[in-house]
């Protein structure tokens, strides 16, 4: 791998453990990472992406796994942080033998690690995987498709960053610039266009999804890929994949508040990071905006409620609002400060338990 090193990157970060997968018959190839348990089994979705390389497919793991605990941690959840990642082209490998093969490799982790749909699965997919496995949630019957919930906590945290920039949190005031309408983007539009948004311009990449909105909601704008980061607007949410916000796209926001459920979306957290605060712009921490798909199958563990799902992935406005108060106290950009309200809590809970090992 060049000039990474595996157990370099394990060390600064802390990772418990790298599991790489094949299996011959079915074609699965991929990586899992646990990056801490201290709160409790690690939880994470599965996605397919037909990455360029091996090394590319293992950074974007371990990266989403690091977020996962950040995310159950200031969620307030007794999880710890995982990811898994498949790698191939998504429309050719997935078949009900592909999804079992995983299944028995998340059941040979014994409930470390559980497993829920991510980008290219789904909650059918994730019924295969549940044939070989316990160890899986966001099942038909049960939570069922996350995005939803996830996209009300993107609602709720979007109202948080308003309030704090403006004093107001009315949505009917407000436009808004939408990266991505595929799953959670689409509901985030749904939630803002019911609330009465004034105006809304979304992008993407998928035909079938650009059509979907156009013919759902004409009143939403379709614009290029490009042209999303310049919008007139004043809330900027990135729903597509991780690294948006980069030193490229960051000076061409006019938009001055960020919150949207990408996982990662900056691509250097301290550079960029630092970036967004110089522009004194509100930005809404990504593994705290975007926690409620995780809460909702959170519940799932502890026995589906709907409505307390729901009552806690609202709770995600209160919480950004504690995490602006921190980061203006210390001085330091928003997603530092959701860092240090999350590793209080792992610190704290540390000093009674190590890492979940269950027998």
């Amino acid at each position: 791998m060049g000039g990474f090193s595996v157990f370099d990157s394990m060390q600064r970060y802390q990772y418990e453990q790298i599991i790489h997968l094949y299996d011959h018959a079915t074609g699965l190839k991929g990586i899992t990472v646990i990056h801490n348990t201290t709160l409790g089994p690690a939880l994470g979705g599965t996605r397919i992406w037909n990455y360029a390389s091996e090394e590319e497919a293992l950074t974007d793991c371990l990266r989403l796994a690091r977020g996962m605990t950040f995310k159950s941690a200031a969620a307030g959840l007794n999880l710890g942080g995982g990811k898994t990642v498949l790698i191939g082209d998504a429309s050719k490998l997935k078949s009900e033998a592909y999804f079992r093969a995983l299944g028995r490799y998340v059941q040979s982790l014994n409930g470390r690690y559980i497993t829920a749909e991510d980008v290219n699965t789904s909650t059918k997919d994730m019924g295969y995987v549940a044939m070989e496995t316990d160890h899986v949630v966001g099942l038909e019957g049960k939570s069922g498709n996350p995005s939803p919930v996830t996209a009300l906590g993107v609602f709720n945290g979007v109202k948080a960053g308003l309030f704090k920039k403006f004093g107001d949190a009315d949505i009917e005031k407000y436009s808004f610039a939408v990266q991505g309408a595929g799953q959670t983007g689409y509901y985030l539009i749904g939630y803002l266009l019911e609330a009465g948004a004034k105006k809304i311009y979304f992008t993407e990449l998928n035909p079938a999804h650009i059509e979907r909105m156009k013919r759902e909601h004409p009143e939403v704008v379709f614009v290029q890929p490009d042209e999303i980061y310049g919008q007139e607007v004043d809330v900027f949410s990135p729903c597509a994949l991780g690294g948006s916000l980069n030193g490229d796209t960051i000076p061409r926001i006019k938009a001055p508040v960020i919150a949207g459920s990408a996982n990662n979306a900056l691509l250097d957290e301290e550079v960029h990071g630092k970036m967004i605060m110089d522009r004194g712009i509100i930005y809404c921490p990504d593994f705290v905006i975007n926690a409620g798909g995780i809460i909702n199958v959170y519940h799932e563990i502890k026995g589906y409620n709907r409505e307390r799902a729901l009552a806690d992935a609202a709770r995600i406005y209160d919480r950004l609002l504690d995490i602006f108060d921190i980061a203006e106290r210390e001085h330091v950009p928003t997603q530092q400060a959701a860092k240090m309200f999350a590793e209080q809590r792992i610190e704290a809970v540390h000093q009674l338990q190590r890492t979940f090992i269950p027998r």
